[in-house]
């Protein structure tokens, strides 16, 4: 069984923003699987199906952003998964807006959502899906204003195709492995 979640914040204020990228490929994801996420369970709302036979929960934290690990680790110890077994999907500014980075495991990369389930699961040991959002072109613009931000006219068709390719390599990993998906998505060869 896998726990895929997608980072984002609750409310109608932060859809379309930056920072929502989780929640918009994990609404596409589940889309794609015909996995209705609405159930509202332990903070988040949760989607049970399955990929290929294997069992899959789709969640969305309702904890906002930067308290994300209350949800997941909530979730896992609901599920009795370990973290091996969890992929998160997060925005990320360090990689251009659109590029898709998929790691088995690692740091939070100053990203709050992910640090909050580090501390939360006591782990870094779980896959994560970067979608790029890159950084503001201008100097001094404030962080939290861009990832709070809506997408400029330029960035949607680029960020509707991340979204498309995020929820592909997130089926990929499932079915196929995390290598198998890592060698093709983090080479942008899609």
């Amino acid at each position: 069984m896998w726990l895929v979640v997608g980072l984002g914040n609750p409310g109608p204020e932060y859809a379309g923003t930056r920072h929502n990228v989780g929640f918009m490929v994990l609404d596409r994801l589940a889309r794609e699987l015909n996995i209705k996420v609405e159930r509202l369970f332990m903070r988040a709302l949760v989607g049970r199906g399955q990929v290929d036979g294997q069992k899959v929960i789709l969640a969305k934290p309702l904890t906002y952003m930067n308290r994300s690990g209350e949800a997941v680790a909530a979730l896992m110890g609901w599920y009795k998964l370990e973290p091996s077994r969890l992929l998160v999907i997060s925005d990320d500014l360090d990689l251009p807006p659109g590029r898709l980075r998929l790691r088995k495991c690692g740091g939070d990369g100053g990203h709050r959502g992910l640090r909050s389930i580090i501390e939360q699961v006591g782990s870094r040991e779980f896959a994560r899906l970067r979608v790029g959002i890159g950084r503001p072109a201008v100097p001094d613009y404030e962080v939290v204003d861009w990832v709070l931000g809506r997408f400029t006219e330029e960035e949607k068709a680029l960020m509707e195709k991340a979204v498309d390719d995020a929820s592909r390599a997130v089926q990929v990993a499932l079915t196929r492995g995390l290598d198998t998906a890592m060698n093709i998505f983090n080479a942008g060869r899609v």
